[in-house]
């Protein structure tokens, strides 16, 4: 099978070795006898998968044992839910920061159990760039919420911002991309089909002090506490799904997060500097600071281009970059795990179509 270069948002491409890797476990995993998908959420072979799952985590994140790492069906929009159900009283405020698509949805579920007061926007700017972090911020806010990288926009923060409330991010488009002071999170969160593995699980990483401060009586599905007491087993977990995340969790390992982040930005100063040199076509985020490494988002400046271009990339099997609905134009996700081989190609891609 000849592979498409695929630079979907997600669910994204994965290396070739964990997909090897994980369809030899689909067939048998470990010698066991049985398949992956047949094995016991409650047997000693998923206990080792759940630990040295959550062990590489907190290893790549630099964290002791201040932090839990759980996994979580769903995607982002249940940790939308939950945090707010867990951190947020009724009577109290949560702080949010609405840089794009996700974060808004995000600020939009919080409203549903308590005060929300957006601290920074740039929704008047059609998200076209980061909003200037706050720089005062309520001492009595519960929390504060954003987004580390808005895939839809492409644009990324790539520091850890001051806070001094608990600090809550959305890593699900870029965690592990980048070295992070990670424990300055109260929590971060990650949907894994992106840099963790495929759809189906996601990854919350929680301060302990936190499982401490739940506002209201919850049913245990919904209580980060209840999860971390069951060790992310609460109930079947989705096990292939995590099983396939530890796979990419041992070759992110393996790289290095020093590599990976090296990597990244030659993958995405390659890209920006053809948009930029390429008559065709102009960078959605101008900002060079606000652009994001993982999603970069551009227009053809013949809006009858992008159809056209669109066809001229399947035909070199390249598939995956058109735009979000909402913002049209083109997007390129160069997530962790796209070789810098496959970013030349599309840049060479680029070229000849200007020519034509």
């Amino acid at each position: 099978m000849k592979r498409k270069i695929n630079f979907n948002a997600g669910p994204a491409i994965l290396p070739e070795e964990v997909l090897k890797h994980a369809a030899e476990a689909v067939i048998e995993y470990n010698n066991s006898g049985l398949s992956i998908l047949e094995i016991s959420h409650r047997g000693k072979a998923f206990d080792n998968i759940i630990q040295e799952s959550c062990e590489l985590i907190s290893e790549l994140c630099g964290l002791n044992n201040d932090h839990t790492v759980l996994w979580m069906h769903g995607g982002g929009r249940l940790q939308f839910s939950m945090i707010p159900m867990n951190f947020l009283a009724q009577n109290g405020s949560a702080g949010y920061i609405d840089s794009g698509h996700w974060a808004e949805e995000a600020l939009e579920y919080a409203t549903y159990y308590g005060d929300v007061q957006i601290l920074a926007s740039s929704k008047e700017h059609t998200y076209n760039r980061l909003p200037q972090w706050p720089e005062h911020i309520s001492k009595d806010l519960a929390y504060l919420h954003y987004t580390t990288n808005n895939t839809i926009y492409g644009t990324q923060y790539k520091n850890v911002p001051d806070c001094k409330v608990p600090l809550i991010a959305d890593m699900s488009s870029d965690i592990f991309s980048c070295k992070r002071d990670y424990a300055s999170y109260a929590m971060f969160y990650a949907a894994a089909q992106k840099n963790i593995g495929p759809a189906g699980c996601a990854v919350a990483v929680i301060r302990k002090d936190m499982l401490q401060r739940v506002v209201r009586d919850l049913p245990p599905m919904l209580r980060y506490q209840a999860h971390a007491e069951q060790g992310s087993v609460l109930n079947t977990p989705p096990v292939f799904a995590i099983y396939a995340s530890l796979l990419m969790l041992r070759w992110t390992k393996a790289k290095g997060i020093a590599a990976i982040e090296k990597e990244n930005n030659q993958k995405a100063e390659l890209l920006y500097s053809e948009v930029e040199r390429n008559s065709l076509f102009h960078a959605n985020v101008k900002r060079k600071e606000d652009r994001s490494t993982m999603n970069v988002c551009f227009t053809a400046k013949n809006k009858d281009d992008e159809s056209a271009f669109l066809n001229f990339c399947e035909m070199q099997n390249i598939i995956g970059i058109k735009g979000h609905r909402s913002a049209g134009g083109f997007r390129v996700s160069i997530y962790n795990a796209m070789p810098l081989k496959d970013v030349q190609k599309l840049v060479s891609v680029m070229q000849e179509y200007e020519k034509d």
